[in-house]
C-alpha cells in the first residue's frame, strides 16, 4: 500500500514536496491544506483536493504523513506540536539555536496522541547534520567547519526588501575560496566569520530612492551583514527577472582530523552540495524521510525524531537484501 502524504501549505516547499511525491513509486499525494481560499490554490498533480486547514481534521483517517511546509519563524514552533496530535508529520525547521526547544514541544506532543513528530529535515539541519556526527565520531581529535552557497539566503534578501526605497532584492552567500582551500589543506585555521562567507545583494529601487542610503542600511545592518564583507549592487527589473529569480543553494561540511601515536597523520573529510532549486532538493530529502516515519511508526515507536534517530535502510524503497547488494 502506497504512502499517503498530506501537504500544509502551498508555497515553495509545497511544490517541491508534491513534485518529489510524484518521484516516490511507494508515494501518492493525498490532499493540498490550506490557509488561503482553496479555490484560488492550483496544484500540478490531478484529481488531488485542495482542502481548507479548517477541515484538517477530518482526513486523521486518511493520511499517514503530513508534511508541514510553513516557515521556522512563526509557522513551525506552532504547527509542528498542533498536528503531531492528529498526524504524524515531517518538518524543515531550521533555527538551529532553538532546535532543543522545538524538540521537546514536538515530543511531548507526539507522545501524548501516539504518533511520530519528524523536525529538522532538509540538507542544514539535515544531511549536513549527519555528515557533522559521523565525521565526529570517526575523527574525534579534529575540527569541524561549515560553509554555506553560493546561494540565495531567503532570510537575507527579505531583510534587504524590508529597507524603505527597496522594489525588491536578492542575497547571495558566498564561501571565501582561500577559506575554503585553507580547511582543505588540513591546517586548522581560525577562521572569523568574515574569513568564512562574502555577501552580494542584487538590488531593485524605488523610483527616487537614495542608492548610497541604502547601501549603508545593509553594509551596517546588525546580525545580517555588519559581520561580512558585502557587496551591493543595483539593477534594473530586467536584469533582475532575468539574472536572479532562481533559488540555487549549497556548501561544504568539513571535519579534519589527526591520527596515530604522535598525530603525524591529517585528514580531511569533506561532505559538499550544488543545488539548482532548494525547496526542491529539501523535499526530497522530506519525503525520503517521511518513508522513515511511517515505518517507525507502524514499529509502535512515538514521539520526536531527528535525522540522527533514523537507519539509513529506512530512507529506501529497496528491501534490505538489495541494499547489501548494491549499496555496501
Amino acid at each position: 500500500m502506497k504512502t499517503r502524504i498530506g501537504i500544509l501549505g502551498y508555497g515553495n516547499l509545497g511544490r517541491g514536496t508534491e513534485i518529489a511525491i510524484a518521484d516516490a513509486e511507494d508515494m501518492e499525494l493525498a490532499a493540498v491544506f490550506t490557509r488561503r481560499d482553496p479555490s484560488g490554490v492550483k496544484i500540478l498533480t490531478p484529481d488531488v483536493p485542495v482542502v481548507s486547514v479548517n477541515e484538517i481534521e477530518k482526513w486523521t483517517d486518511k493520511i499517514d504523513v503530513l508534511v508541514l511546509c510553513g516557515g521556522s519563524a512563526t509557522d513551525l514552533p506552532v504547527q509542528t506540536p498542533k498536528y503531531a496530535a492528529m498526524f504524524n508529520v515531517i518538518d524543515s525547521f531550521d533555527t538551529h539555536a532553538r532546535i532543543p526547544e522545538h524538540f521537546d514541544a514536538v515530543d511531548k506532543a507526539a507522545k501524548e496522541s501516539g504518533h511520530i513528530g519528524m523536525i529538522s529535515v532538509g540538507w542544514d539541519p539535515g544531511m549536513f547534520s549527519l555528515n557533522r556526527v559521523y565525521a565526529n565520531a570517526i575523527l574525534p581529535d579534529g575540527k569541524d567547519y561549515t560553509f554555506w552557497g553560493k546561494g540565495v539566503s531567503q532570510g537575507h534578501s527579505d531583510a534587504v526588501r524590508r529597507i524603505k526605497g527597496v522594489k525588491n532584492a536578492k542575497q547571495y552567500t558566498i564561501p571565501v575560496e582561500s577559506a575554503l582551500e585553507a580547511v582543505r589543506s588540513g591546517s586548522d585555521p581560525e577562521l572569523s566569520t568574515r574569513d568564512k562567507h562574502l555577501r552580494e545583494c542584487f538590488v531593485v529601487l524605488e523610483e527616487g530612492a537614495d542608492a548610497a542610503e541604502v547601501e549603508r542600511q545593509i553594509k551596517e545592518m546588525p546580525n545580517y551583514f555588519a559581520d561580512y564583507n558585502t557587496i551591493v549592487h543595483f539593477i534594473d527589473e530586467e536584469e533582475f527577472t532575468r539574472d536572479h529569480s532562481g533559488m540555487a543553494h549549497g556548501g561544504f561540511v568539513f571535519r579534519s582530523g589527526k591520527t596515530g601515536v604522535n598525530k603525524e597523520n591529517k585528514h580531511v573529510i569533506e561532505y559538499r552540495i550544488t543545488l539548482d532549486s532548494n525547496p526542491e532538493f529539501t523535499t526530497s530529502v522530506i519525503i525520503a524521510y517521511a518513508r522513515a516515519v511511517k515505518r517507525m511508526y507502524y514499529e509502535g515507536q512515538t514521539g520526536c525524531k531527528t535525522v540522527l534517530d533514523v537507519p539509513p535502510a529506512y530512507l529506501c524503497q529497496q528491501s534490505g537484501d538489495e541494499l547489501r547488494a548494491h549499496f555496501l
